[in-house]
């Protein structure tokens, strides 16, 4: 950190990071098709994810007006509910949603996140300008424009992670989804070029949240509402410079006192590409099992390996096991695992001994299987016992490659008898880019089982009809999609 005296009081121009954002945000040219195929499948996961959540009364309890009573004639719908709100609360109502059970999408490398977090701020600003509009007799904007803003919000949100490890100075990976939700909405909401810088310069004062509460012993649920927090904030960086308010255009280089010196141990950002439609032509799906990504081939190898664990344990119980292997990548290592007492949902759903062990004996791993119920088994906490995690150095190596991107796991379990089941390998998940043929159809029985018990059966069949014609999709108005999410 830099302690020289600052005596001049000239404001320098706009730090470049600032600008680059600005100018990748008002640029119109997204031209892959590829982004705007998997764009579409990632908003149907997301509003998937957000379903399955209002199962959860914990996470129920977040949705509304801040205050009670607070709601706002003509605002932004929140799915699955009755809310309209005004379109900051809007974001933080449907980014928890969409963020509760660690099911939406992921992008994993220097940093980690989810870049379709960034829908909540997206989703409620366009619905908010879709009724503004449409009381003034114009159009509200169509769900492919809205892709279009997904897509340049994934690609800040990922682009910034590839080389820029804000876990390493103890920051929360949602520094990036305020960081992208802010830029968008304040184009979305009209803003012009010194507008965005002055918005994402706020973002940047505002520093970021603590990991705290995503590792141990304070794994807690505010994970699953961080997101939402940061789509909030976000939200009323936009309105705010939309206003006028002043902007800081040395927020990250200024000695002292900028977000390098002060959060970044005095580094620059790194930058692996230009922005363009990288990441969500490569994002990652969550599509079988409501758990942390770096885990998720580790379920897959346990699930083939299932068959042969019951048959173990249906003859000698889980005494029969002598050691459970697990070879994984670095980052996992630093996450998920975790050895002794798990307190809470939070805490299973990112412990990955845990994310193998019930798969192994029930040969499933459904969001209840992070309950008190479900964990109160005592087998789980037998078999946790028995694993060992250890890096394998190829799985590290292609985690980080650009053209690979793997997240790969290894299980072998070892019993008494001196008999062993096959070491399973996965290199990349259902969910990975190289297998978009097979994943892409149960990302959509995801989708349909997900409304099914939410929406009247004639939504939900409207939207799978909806869902299986890209055109009649991408030239929908926000509004009337978002109308049939409604209860």
């Amino acid at each position: 950190m830099s302690h020289a005296p600052i005596r001049s009081a000239v404001r320098p121009p706009p730090d470049a990071p600032m600008t680059q954002v600005a100018d990748y945000v008002l640029d119109p040219a997204v031209g892959s098709r590829e982004a705007y195929e998997t764009a579409r499948f990632m908003l149907l996961d997301s509003l998937a994810c957000a379903a399955l959540a209002m199962d959860h009364a914990e996470c129920v309890k977040h949705l509304g007006p801040l205050v009670p009573g607070a709601q706002m004639p003509g605002g932004a719908r929140v799915p699955y509910t009755r809310y309209r709100l005004d379109p900051a609360q809007a974001a933080y109502n449907i980014g928890t949603q969409i963020r509760w059970l660690d099911f939406n999408d992921t992008w994993l490398a220097a940093e980690w996140g989810h870049p379709s977090d960034n829908l909540g701020a997206i989703l409620a600003v366009a619905d908010y300008l879709g009724h503004q509009a449409q009381a003034q007799g114009k159009p509200a904007m169509t769900v492919r424009e809205v892709l279009g803003w997904a897509i340049k919000a994934h690609e800040i949100q990922g682009g910034y992670a590839l080389r820029n490890a804000f876990n390493r100075v103890g920051l929360d990976h949602v520094i990036l989804v305020r960081l992208a939700s802010t830029a968008v909405a304040t184009a979305m909401l009209g803003g012009n070029r010194e507008q965005i810088i002055t918005a994402v310069s706020h973002s940047w004062i505002d520093n970021g949240a603590l990991r705290t509460y995503r590792h141990a012993p304070n794994t807690g649920p505010r994970k699953s509402w961080a997101a939402g927090d940061a789509c909030r904030r976000a939200v009323i960086h936009a309105l705010n410079a939309l206003k006028g308010v002043v902007g800081y255009p040395s927020a990250l280089t200024a000695p002292t006192w900028g977000f390098y010196d002060v959060a970044f141990d005095g580094k620059p950002f790194e930058f692996e590409r230009p922005f363009g439609s990288y990441v969500m032509e490569n994002v990652l799906f969550k599509i079988s099992f409501p758990a942390e990504f770096h885990a998720q081939t580790a379920v897959e190898c346990a699930m083939q390996l299932h068959p042969y664990v019951a048959s173990k344990l249906a003859r000698g119980g889980v005494d029969a096991v002598e050691r459970i292997a697990i070879e994984t990548q670095q980052a996992a290592l630093r996450i998920i695992d975790k050895t002794g007492p798990l307190a809470n949902y939070a805490d299973r759903d990112h412990c990955l001994q845990y994310m193998v062990a019930v798969p192994l004996l029930f040969g499933r791993l459904t969001a209840e299987d992070y309950t008190d119920a479900v964990a109160a088994d005592p087998r789980i906490d037998a078999l946790r016992a028995r694993t060992t995690v250890v890096e394998n150095p190829r799985f590290t190596q292609e985690y980080f490659d650009p053209d690979k991107r793997y997240i790969g796991n290894s299980v072998q379990v070892f019993f008494k008898d001196g008999t062993s089941t096959p070491n399973v390998c996965v290199d990349y998940p259902i969910g990975h880019r190289r297998r978009r043929s097979e994943g892409m159809p149960v990302l959509m029985r995801k989708f349909e089982d997900a409304i099914a018990s939410k929406l009247p059966e004639m939504q939900a069949r409207t939207l799978l009809t909806l869902a299986s014609s890209p055109g009649g999709f991408d030239a929908m108005p926000i509004t009337q999609f978002m109308a049939l999410f409604d209860r």
